[in-house]
């Protein structure tokens, strides 16, 4: 199985009125697996004329904002109407296929991918017709939950502290965050919970 696990950082939570920051897109195959380093990623920081957003998103993401203020040429610099065209360019140098409608339809995966990312994703010019999410989605989430004693979803801190990492603390920075969910869901590719009573 192919997939890519993907990852957003934004002005704020709400994707009507706040925007994306960074996207991070990592392809990852199960079938033929190759060191973190080693993946294929794509990452583009995305400049708005002007910047909506809460204080706290934007203190968290202030080397981002720094990086977009910066003058000098940067490859991974583009403006909202490239990204998903670029997403696109890059999918298809992957190997992943369009569809009938020409649209490239990709397996994700991502903490809250569903729930946070996928809303921002569909504000993007493109979707749903360059680019657009399987209707499954993959999210660590499920894998680390303890069903006795968690009252909701662990957190991607709490994921990584579950799963055995040196260092539990999360990036907030895109390309990180999203390798950080293909080292979460590894162990689980060799002994899926169906295999476990073996």
């Amino acid at each position: 199985m192919r997939y890519i696990s993907l990852d957003l950082e934004t002005t704020g939570g709400r994707p009507t009125r706040h925007q994306v920051l960074e996207l991070a897109a990592v392809v990852e195959d199960t079938k033929n697996l190759r060191p973190l380093a080693e993946l294929p990623y794509f990452r583009r920081v995305v400049r708005h004329s002007d910047y909506v957003g809460t204080a706290g998103a934007l203190a968290l993401n202030a080397g981002l904002l720094r990086e977009l203020a910066q003058k000098e040429p940067n490859p991974e610099l583009c403006e909202p109407a490239e990204l998903l065209p670029q997403l696109r360019e890059f999918l298809l140098a992957q190997g992943f296929k369009t569809d009938k409608n020409d649209c490239v339809a990709v397996t994700m995966a991502g903490k809250n991918i569903a729930s946070f990312d996928l809303g921002f994703l569909r504000e993007l010019p493109g979707y749903g017709t360059l680019v657009r999410a399987e209707p499954a989605m993959l999210d660590p989430a499920a894998f680390y939950l303890n069903w006795r004693k968690d009252t909701r979803l662990p957190t991607m801190q709490t994921c990584k502290a579950r799963a055995g990492f040196t260092d539990d603390t999360v990036a907030h920075q895109a390309l990180a965050d999203a390798l950080d969910v293909i080292e979460l869901l590894r162990p689980f590719y060799e002994r899926p919970v169906y295999r476990m009573s073996e």
